[in-house]
């Protein structure tokens, strides 16, 4: 039976020969230390060789990627610009007759207003906009215009004196700038001993651009040199859309020289017009500027 010196000796032998394994694990691991860092340092140096040319392959692509994308863009932006400047080309030489076209339109424009009376671009400019507006026409056509202006001279004093009818006839003419013709009686009438054929007055008749300029000198410049001049009557109208003036004497015409006038002669300018009323001439040739009497 084994003592207690016995089982002490065990004792301080199994822990002696736990020391002793202790201290050879620890020579092991101390061993096996610097070959575990060696491999862990390695393995380390390896992955970074890796991400470097992982990171370097990516940076590669992605340059090459961006040189293919710029050269792309640079391409797409070369082909932009070459199809801007053919459109603007186009559009350039689409423009150029259109140019020329509305320039020679407004050139043909000018020259129609510079060659055109003052009252007749009043007209077309004002006037027919302004009677359009009040009478509410549907359609352009239907705005009163001047017709024409038929001055007439009645010569039955002067039809058995041949050089009367030739001044009144060359007067006539000086005022409307526009040769006059002489006017012949259609019958015989014994009471006033006119025989058929016999010249007994003389007329002109205005149409156009001298219609206006006369219609303009006669409202602006004539009938202003009438003694004591109130206005003109506004009841001559024959209902249909013409007006009557009468004037006594060739004298308020600055054309006609006092003195080469060997008689007072009277006249009758009629105003003959598109309207349908009496309103509507009336209206038209208030804008006109004829001075109908106030109140």
């Amino acid at each position: 039976m084994a003592t207690k010196k016995d089982i002490e000796t065990v004792t301080d032998a199994v822990e002696a020969a736990a020391e002793t394994v202790v201290e050879e694990v620890k020579k092991a691991a101390k061993k096996a230390a610097p070959k575990a860092a060696e491999a862990a340092e390695a393995v380390e140096k390896a992955v970074k060789k890796t991400a470097k040319a992982a990171a370097e392959t990516a940076e590669k692509a992605a340059e090459a990627v961006g040189e293919a994308a710029a050269e792309t863009v640079a391409k797409a932006a070369g082909a932009v610009k070459e199809a801007a400047a053919k459109v603007e080309k186009k559009a350039e030489a689409a423009a150029k007759p259109a140019a020329k076209k509305a320039a020679k339109g407004a050139q043909a424009d000018m020259k129609k207003l510079e060659g055109m009376p003052r009252l007749k671009q009043r007209y077309q400019q004002e006037i027919a906009p302004a009677l359009k507006t009040k009478f509410g026409y549907a359609n352009p056509m239907q705005i009163p215009y001047l017709e024409k202006v038929v001055i007439n001279m009645g010569l039955g004093t002067d039809k058995e004196n041949p050089k009367g009818i030739e001044a009144a006839i060359k007067e006539l003419s000086t005022i409307a700038g526009q040769k006059a013709v002489p006017t012949h009686a259609k019958k015989s009438v014994a009471n006033f001993k006119v025989r058929e054929g016999m010249t007994i007055g003389a007329k002109v008749t205005l149409r156009g651009d001298r219609m206006y300029y006369f219609v303009d000198k006669l409202f602006n410049i004539v009938l202003p040199r009438v003694r004591d001049f109130r206005g003109v009557s506004d009841k001559a109208f024959d209902g249909r859309g013409n007006y009557a003036l009468g004037l006594k004497e060739q004298l308020i015409f600055p054309e006609i020289n006092y003195d080469d006038v060997d008689k007072v002669r009277g006249m009758n300018v009629v105003f003959v017009t598109s309207a349908n009323t009496d309103e509507e001439c009336k209206e038209l040739l208030t804008q006109l500027g004829i001075p109908f009497v106030q109140g």
